[in-house]
């Protein structure tokens, strides 16, 4: 079960609900590198990197939102 009180989750799910993007970038000793991409997927906006095992639950085997 996903953590709702987690912020790296509540912020993917606030910019999934926006209809913007995110994609994994890495994947390292249980640390996620997350881009978060316009609408349309081009530009990177901002990265998430975080080691919280809520966020690593809620991507799953996810590679972006799309998914």
């Amino acid at each position: 079960m996903t953590d709702p009180d987690s912020t790296a989750v509540a912020a993917l799910r606030r910019w999934e609900d926006s209809g913007a993007i995110w994609r994994v970038l890495g994947s390292r000793g249980g640390t996620l590198t997350i881009g978060l991409y316009q609408c349309t997927g081009g530009e990177e906006v901002d990265r998430i990197v975080s080691d919280d095992p809520a966020l690593a639950r809620f991507v799953g085997g996810r590679t972006a939102s799309d998914d």
